[in-house]
């Protein structure tokens, strides 16, 4: 067992200074921008950087007073072309943590070298279950009783970083996909927050494929 968290020195910092990645709507994006506005995030969101010059979340970011970007993306739907821009957009704003709020874009080595246990992503699926695109239609289609969404830790690969934190979501019986995606949205807003917050101001350590905070129920499963 590894302890990261001191390792890192981002819980030594009085107020981390966060990016968050968005390509579309940018509804988690809002949650964790209004948790900043609140006081209650455990750091300050100072940018908000986009692949999609044409994504709402830039306009969510600029009512809420936070610089937007878009660096070039370059031809690729899947991945950034050069992570270079990017890079140089974080480290001139001297930012400390990153966080993935519905970024449709893989990041490779020179990106997850830098931010190395300090990017964060939350997924709509109890992970290992259900990794990559439509995780809420997967489950939905494979018939699962209970869902979820989870925060982690990124990794290079797909959806399989370290585990921060879950919620657990109770499938109804014939319940539509489209009733069940919003009360999906309604968990991740109300976790993604609260997950950073615990990550930026508790101790953790690593464990396998898990955090351990040094609050104990902060590593519970919780239900929505």
């Amino acid at each position: 067992m590894k302890c990261a968290k001191l390792d890192c020195g981002v819980r030594s910092m009085p107020s981390p200074r966060i990016a968050v990645l968005a390509s579309g709507n940018g509804s988690n994006f809002e949650a964790l921008a209004a948790a900043h506005a609140a006081g209650d995030l455990g750091g300050s969101i100072v940018a908000l950087l986009s692949d999609n010059p044409q994504a709402y979340a830039l306009e969510r970011a600029r009512r809420f007073g936070i610089e937007a970007l878009t660096p070039p993306a370059g031809r690729f739907r899947t991945k950034l072309e050069d992570e270079a821009p990017w890079l140089a957009a974080l480290e001139e704003r001297e930012v400390d943590v990153v966080l993935l709020a519905g970024f449709m874009r893989r990041l490779h080595a020179p990106f997850l070298a830098r931010f190395a246990q300090r990017l964060l992503n939350i997924h709509p699926s109890l992970l290992p279950s259900f990794p990559g695109l439509d995780a809420i239609g997967q489950a939905h289609r494979h018939g699962v009783r209970v869902t979820g969404c989870t925060v982690h830790l990124v990794e290079d690969a797909l959806d399989a970083g370290p585990i921060i934190a879950q919620r657990a979501i109770e499938v109804g019986e014939g319940e539509a996909l489209e009733r069940l995606t919003h009360r999906m949205h309604e968990a991740e807003h109300a976790l993604y927050p609260d997950a950073v917050k615990r990550f930026l101001t508790q101790p953790w350590t690593v464990d396998g494929r898990r955090l351990l905070f040094a609050d104990a129920g902060a590593n519970e499963v919780s239900h929505g």
